[in-house]
């Protein structure tokens, strides 16, 4: 294999590690050289906030492969190694222990990094960020002993950590600047369906309010909010955003506008770079525009489509975002894309008390965006579909579970 050409792959992810492998399934034999600054083998993150960090999956479970497979497919795994610098004229990757490694072709799956709460007391001890296992493992810890936890930012991370806390056991406050939790990504209506879930299990909602301090002589003891309210607390969990890990891009010269800028190949302006998972801002031929996604679904679709395209195939990603995420009893699946011109209305279609329902975001009379709670039989297939197919739907009939969604989809 030595005379064969090397692809480098930097970020040893769910990505990185599911590239690895489909270029071995796709029949290439050259050396492969996976690179990522964790020491843990490759593993997918969904778990951190939800059953890991509760404590019903193992650590095993979150590996994307077993440590043997990568020796037995010749996939050469460098871990606690952190790339420095890219060097695009002689087509090198620099580690910090100061090895050089060539390429012919290189894949940037850097991911992405908690954006840092940007207060006063922000780095006393009992802060938390969710983004690696050694995170999960210190909240685990810190939630399994009870106590008072205050989650900032209810996105995704935040609440699912939230609720993680209350099944724990813990005293749980979210505080959020936005009217709704989970506004930005479904909107008012559906924010308040996850808003009243959460009052549902005890958790102190402080909305359209934002965190000024965090005070403490060494260690968090509370938190202080816009309108001087005080909430003492035993730990903070920080789950504002993150931000494309782009530095090496940067420094190379690459295209970069939030995220590397990639075609529908994830292809970089250079022909032999490549970017995929959550540092990639791809051009999605569905939309006719570029769209970043930080959900797992991204990085699971999208690396088989960048080891394709980096032998030479002519591909094209352009699934629709995906994502779900599991709080107490309710399970969601989520597809499609609000965009900047959003949606007009929403229509729901089943039992919401009960937590067993579709929702679809309408933009005219076409279907953006779905989701369905609990509804695993039907699933989220249908949804997509409709997206898909940009069928014309009536409102009122797209509402009543009496007319099956596949009759939407043949219209």
């Amino acid at each position: 294999m030595s005379n064969e050409p090397t692809y480098v792959i930097v970020g040893a992810s769910l990505a990185g590690a599911t590239a690895a492998q489909t270029l071995r399934e796709q029949g290439f034999t050259g050396r492969i050289v996976l690179i990522g600054d964790e020491t843990d083998l490759p593993y997918e993150r969904p778990p951190l906030s939800k059953g890991y960090l509760l404590g019903t999956d193992e650590r095993a479970k979150i590996y994307v492969h077993e440590e043997s497979w990568y020796a037995e497919h010749s996939v050469e795994l460098l871990l606690g190694r952190r790339v420095t610098s890219l060097n695009r004229p002689g087509r090198q990757v620099e580690l910090d222990t100061g090895e050089r490694i060539g390429y012919a072709k290189l894949l940037l799956a850097t991911g992405s990094s908690p954006r840092r709460l940007q207060v006063p007391g922000a780095d006393l001890e009992g802060v938390h960020y969710l983004r690696r296992v050694e995170d999960s493992d210190r909240l685990r810890e810190t939630i399994r002993t009870g106590g008072r936890i205050v989650v900032v930012g209810g996105g995704w991370i935040g609440l699912e950590t939230a609720a993680a806390a209350r099944e724990s056991g813990c005293d749980v406050t979210v505080i959020d600047p936005q009217r709704q939790p989970l506004r930005a990504a479904l909107g008012s209506e559906m924010g308040a369906f996850f808003a009243g879930l959460h009052r549902r299990h005890g958790v102190d909602l402080r909305l359209s309010q934002g965190v000024t301090e965090l005070w403490g002589t060494g260690h968090l003891r509370g938190v202080r909010t816009q309108d001087g309210s005080e909430f003492a607390a035993d730990a903070v969990v920080v789950g504002i955003g993150a931000v494309p890990n782009i530095e090496l891009a940067e420094q190379a010269g690459l295209s970069c506008d939030n995220g590397i800028v990639v075609d529908e190949m994830l292809r970089s302006q250079d022909s032999d770079i490549y970017a995929v998972g959550d540092v990639a801002n791809s051009y999605r031929p569905f939309y006719g525009g570029h769209l970043r996604s930080e959900h797992w679904a991204n990085a699971l679709h999208g690396a088989p489509v960048a080891a394709r395209a980096m032998l030479g195939q002519r591909v094209a990603y352009d699934k629709l975002p995906y994502f779900f995420t599991d709080q107490y009893d309710v399970g969601m699946e989520f597809t499609g894309w609000l965009g900047p011109a959003g949606y007009d209305r929403l229509v729901t279609r089943g039992d919401i008390a009960g937590h067993a329902f579709h929702a679809f975001w309408l933009a005219g009379d076409r279907v953006v965006a779905g989701m369905q709670v609990n509804l695993w039989d039907d699933g989220i297939g249908p949804v997509e579909e409709l997206i898909r197919g940009r069928h014309r739907v009536d409102p009122v009939q797209l509402a009543d579970v009496s007319v099956p969604l596949a009759a939407h989809v043949m219209v």
